[in-house]
């Protein structure tokens, strides 16, 4: 079949490393995919936010299914306009896709269906949210109600800082109009966890649980990026508590939407903190985690693409899917300046004396070719190093070994993803 994935990112071209697996392939193409897509899909320079071009090409070239790979286009409504026209999609609907398209929204989900959740305010007005940020106990979380390409969280620790972060949101509109409306609540303390799951709407069947790290420095220092590394399994919680954690964070909001007339189908992914009374969501996404699809994707056996399809028609018939026993680490190497402003263009160096290593691979993420074909860092977040282990310590000491040998203009990486699991596991 032929198959069309959509976006230009490591989760895209992890997504296209496991979808140019399968037996039922007979074309990949990537809209507009990157340097490292090219290597399994035909790159077609279409922008993931044209949808009329993208309908014209999946039409033209009579598209079997499209996976669509970013958020932007799915809150467009990208899968409605692809099923009216005949043509199946991976991907939730665009009323579906407001579980991260508005974090009021999403809030008002989890309160309305029973899902834990910290203890929120919404505004939209900046001098009653200031007001609301000086007399609110600290720590709290500001959320930009809009996409924000995984930077619209901040943490803050003082009334000051909050009153500073509502002024560039608000009023400065450093994200756009996605600032225009905030959400401010209490700050949970705990551990992360990632739990995604494919749903046709009805039936649930979770992926591999995954941990993110979204602080750009060692120890969880500096500002909130779109993820630095992960690394799956959690070593938070038992591959078979995963069950019942579903059942708290993800099925109420599935059942609910369904009764609203609003059906999801694809992956939900639930960003969970772990706290001493239990799971409660911090935030949905509608698409697959990045990193987290880097670590978890190596670690499937089973085949993706006919879970896809079954998803896209609205039935999902497999029960469950096969996992290696492995653990398997990514690490971002990202852009000097990263998550801020940063240069493009520098040649990347060293991919070739990887790329047949034993259990490595490595995901662009923002990559290109420069005139002289040369691979060339064109993202904030570069690469992703991905590698399997037997055990966390060995995927993680390959991983960096792996990073050892490539190198670009102004590039770093954080030295520490999945150290403090492999600590608790001595």
């Amino acid at each position: 079949m032929k198959v069309l994935l959509i976006g230009s990112g490591g989760r895209e071209h992890a997504l296209a490393w496991k979808i140019a697996e399968s037996p039922m392939l007979t074309k990949l193409y990537a809209a507009p995919g990157n340097a490292g897509i090219a290597q399994h899909a035909e790159c077609v320079s279409i922008a993931p936010d044209n949808v009329r071009g993208l309908l014209e090409f999946a039409l033209k070239e009579k598209i079997d299914l499209t996976v669509v790979g970013p958020e932007a286009p799915l809150v467009a409504g990208i899968s409605d306009q692809f099923r009216e026209r005949g043509l199946k999609v991976f991907g939730p609907s665009g009323d579906a896709a407001l579980l991260e398209g508005s974090k009021a929204f999403s809030k008002e989900m989890m309160t309305k269906f029973g899902v834990p959740t910290a203890p929120y305010e919404v505004f939209t007005n900046v001098k009653e949210a200031k007001h609301y940020a000086i007399e609110a106990e600290m720590p709290a979380v500001i959320k930009a109600d809009g996409l924000a390409a995984g930077k619209g969280v901040v943490i803050c620790d003082s009334s000051e800082q909050a009153v500073a972060t509502l002024t560039q949101m608000m009023e400065e509109k450093v994200f756009g109009d996605a600032g225009a409306k905030v959400v401010i609540e209490k700050k949970l303390e705990g551990e992360e966890l990632s739990v995604l799951v494919l749903t046709d709407g009805k039936k649930i069947i979770p992926l591999a649980s995954a941990r993110d790290h979204k602080r750009a420095y060692d120890h969880d220092q500096g500002p909130n990026t779109g993820g630095m590394g992960a690394f799956s399994p959690s070593m938070k919680i038992p591959e078979n508590e995963i069950g019942g954690i579903i059942n708290i964070a993800i099925r109420p909001i599935i059942d609910g939407l369904a009764k609203e007339g609003i059906p999801y189908r694809g992956v939900l992914y639930a960003g969970l903190m772990m706290t001493k009374d239990g799971p409660f969501v911090l935030e949905y996404n509608c698409r697959f985690g990045d990193p987290e699809t880097e670590v978890i994707l190596p670690r499937l056996k089973s085949d993706l693409l006919p879970v896809m399809v079954q998803i896209a028609g609205g039935r999902l018939e497999v029960e469950a899917l096969k996992w290696h026993e492995k653990a398997c680490i990514t690490v971002v190497m990202a852009s000097g300046g990263y998550p801020g402003a940063y240069e493009k263009g520098f040649p990347i160096h060293g991919l070739e004396s990887v790329r047949n290593q034993p259990d490595v691979v490595v995901f662009h993420a923002g990559t290109s070719f420069n005139e002289q074909k040369q691979i060339v860092a064109s993202g904030g977040r570069v690469l992703a190093v991905t590698a399997l282990g037997e055990n966390l310590r060995a995927a993680h000491e390959r991983a960096y070994q792996a990073i050892s040998k490539i190198h670009f203009q102004g590039g770093f990486c954080r030295r520490d993803i999945g150290q403090k699991a492999i600590e608790v596991l001595k």
